[in-house]
């Protein structure tokens, strides 16, 4: 790692993820079973986790573009860290499916402030030819919070099973901890005259899009047709829990693939830079239809360990270069409301993803759901493997 690639900033945002990370995934492979517990249906729950994506969508372009327009980035982060620390304890006081509403839609509303934030200030600290790397060492260090939460559930359930609400306690301390040190970091001052820039409304979600350029909208257009698929991860989890496995496997599945993703996700993030973002992104879409296809028609337990294997390198080929790419294809000044709209719309997407899912899961069973899923992101892969190459912009030499 060469001196000063790694920055003061990266380190901190990049640890304050891992402890929020921590906190979130520790229940994410326990929430499917634990709303089901409760009285939640598959249709349902996905729709429930397509209307907490919806609020983090309109709240990524509208703060997003905020964060841009103040030229401040650390009061949306600071605040956006804080309502998703303490979403997690409400979730343990009521069970009622309103207020299980009202807590994961506080938690959205924390991702969609800090996330565009966040991502400029990453964006800040490096410069285009290292950007891959940047992104994917943050994706890496908020990915080993996803491997740590579990696993402190898993220990957790194991002396004390389906003791679910008391995990929403315990993943407040991570939390707090992450919130607290974000008052570490010395934010740069930008002196912006901001009278003559219109403020954005917040159900305004394409007024970035409007004003874009045409390899911007490119780009996301294919990101955002690939999305319409990507449902969450609580259905795969589902579907490893309806195989007959019980929380321990589910957990240790989970706990699995998020030790590959995170292991994977800085040097996939060193490859894109060598290679093209383009040339890696593709490759996770191939690998995403591969494990679709898979979990459509398997139900034995050493086949989803490698399936799993097969969406973390996925994951770590997507996730940070899909915002890396994004980062190197708009005006700096632009970055958070790039990369907060794209997030935003990504949301919605994910509200229909989820609730499809859901309906289709509902309707005729998880081989037809994967399916259907993979089908479309081959569509996904073929547009942008179309994509003019004025995208390319980090080709192989």
């Amino acid at each position: 790692m060469k001196s000063g690639i790694i920055t003061k900033n990266i380190w901190i945002l990049s640890i304050v993820s891992l402890f929020t990370d921590m906190a979130s995934e520790m229940l994410y492979p326990v929430m499917p079973v634990f709303l089901k517990s409760i009285g939640f249906s598959f249709l349902l729950i996905g729709i429930l986790e397509g209307i907490a994506e919806a609020v983090a969508g309109l709240g990524k372009s509208y703060f997003g573009k905020q964060s841009d327009r103040t030229g401040k980035r650390l009061i949306y982060i600071k605040a956006g860290y804080g309502l998703s620390s303490i979403s997690k304890p409400m979730m343990a006081i009521f069970i009622f499916p309103l207020w299980i509403f009202l807590a994961r839609t506080i938690d959205r509303i924390g991702k969609g402030l800090r996330t565009g934030a966040r991502d400029a200030m990453l964006s800040d600290e490096c410069t285009k030819e290292n950007k891959g790397r940047v992104f994917g060492f943050h994706r890496g260090m908020d990915t080993l919070g996803a491997v740590i939460g579990p696993a402190i559930a898993l220990i957790y359930l194991y002396f004390h099973p389906k003791d679910y609400r008391m995990l929403f306690i315990i993943a407040f301390v991570p939390g707090i901890l992450a919130t607290l040190l974000l008052f570490i970091i010395k934010e740069k001052k930008k002196n912006r005259n901001i009278d003559h820039i219109k403020k954005p409304g917040f159900f305004n979600l394409f007024s970035y899009w409007k004003n874009s350029g045409t390899e911007y909208k490119k780009l996301i257009t294919g990101f955002l047709i690939f999305s319409l698929v990507n449902s969450s991860d609580v259905f795969l989890l589902l579907k490893i829990k309806e195989s007959g496995l019980n929380d321990y496997w589910v957990i240790g599945i989970y706990i699995f693939y998020n030790l590959i993703y995170a292991s994977l996700s800085y040097p996939m993030g060193i490859l894109a830079d060598k290679i093209g973002l383009k040339k890696i992104y593709l490759i996770g879409l191939l690998l995403f239809v591969i494990v679709y296809i898979g979990f459509a028609f398997n139900s034995n337990v050493f086949v989803f360990f490698a399936l799993f294997f097969i969406y973390a390198i996925y994951a770590a080929s997507t996730e940070g270069v899909s915002k890396a790419w994004i980062a190197t294809i708009v005006p700096k000044s632009d970055t958070a409301g790039a990369i907060g709209t794209y997030s935003g719309m990504q949301s919605f997407c994910a509200l229909f993803a989820s609730s499809i899912t859901g309906l289709l899961w509902f309707k005729f069973g998880a081989g037809i759901t994967f399916t259907v899923s993979a089908i479309v992101t081959l569509l996904a892969f073929l547009y942008l493997l179309k994509v003019h190459r004025s995208l390319i912009l980090f080709e192989s030499k």
